[in-house]
């Protein structure tokens, strides 16, 4: 049965773009969806079940989440300022199940060709102290290595696969580089780890046009019992820090390729999309 989505419902999701983000929307009855553009150099317009909701939207942004009925969803991206959905760039039937966070990634396959992949949220609590950190591959290049510190930490993550893990509260520098290197493609970058935070961190754009690039989500989860403020000296939270890329290191090398991308939508790719790398 496809849901009908309310205008106003709409309109705040076109003005709710950002990087940070709730869960507690999400109930028995209700979902979350988030939209990550990621295919560079390519600005669309995304209509859900036929009405405009997303209009001029740019590449590297992030909008949502948008409450919704659990139910499946039309999802429609055009050219910006098509008159309507009829040709769509790309088109995605999407399925939303009750009390679960989505983010639905437009993003170019390792080949280059313009798809959508819809990810699911981990949004349990963290423990008290901890947050939890995702890494999603959605960017047209082969396989990657996840550099902490400058040494991998997960080998051989494929478009669009995913890795995620539990940390204590900390900084982690985190780079991306080609599988079997450790020359970064993207960063190093520094990596919140925050307290009862979900932080999704995307490899996004393609390696042959050389615009790689990170885009970060957060989405509060929790966390299981009230934490300790960390507080005391630069060397201790130094200290700290080191301790989390230790963790991060041991942590992903146990789970590398463990994770799987949740297949909760059909994709169709529109007859004429191309996307050139």
């Amino acid at each position: 049965m496809r849901k009908t989505l309310a205008t106003g419902a709409i309109a705040g999701l076109a003005l709710a773009a950002g990087f940070a983000a709730p869960a507690q929307a999400i109930s028995a009855t209700t979902a979350d969806l988030s939209v990550l553009h990621a295919i560079p150099d390519t600005p669309v317009d995304v209509y859900v079940n036929g009405a405009l909701t997303l209009d001029d939207f740019q590449p590297g942004t992030l909008a949502g989440p948008l409450d919704l009925a659990a139910g499946s969803y039309d999802i429609a991206i055009t050219a910006p300022d098509a008159a309507d959905a009829s040709a769509p760039i790309l088109e995605a039937a999407v399925d939303l199940a009750a009390n679960t966070s989505y983010t639905a990634v437009a993003h170019l396959s390792e080949a280059g060709a313009p798809t959508v992949t819809p990810f699911v949220n981990d949004t349990k609590t963290t423990a008290a102290g901890e947050g939890r950190l995702t890494v999603r591959h959605v960017a047209a290049a082969p396989a990657v290595d996840i550099l902490a510190g400058g040494s991998p930490v997960v080998e051989g993550l494929v478009n669009p696969k995913e890795a995620t893990l539990d940390l204590p509260v900390g900084t982690v520098s985190a780079a991306v580089a080609l599988a079997g290197t450790t020359d970064p493609v993207i960063g190093p970058a520094d990596v919140a780890i925050q307290d009862g935070v979900l932080t999704v961190v995307y490899a996004w754009g393609s390696a042959a046009d050389g615009n790689l690039a990170l885009a970060t989500q957060t989405v509060t989860v929790g966390h299981t019992v009230p934490g300790a403020v960390i507080s005391g000296t630069a060397g201790y939270a130094a200290q700290r820090d080191a301790g989390t890329q230790g963790l991060w290191a041991i942590g992903f090398a146990a789970i590398a390729g463990a994770a799987v991308v949740a297949t909760t939508a059909v994709v169709r790719r529109s007859r004429g999309a191309k996307h050139t790398v």
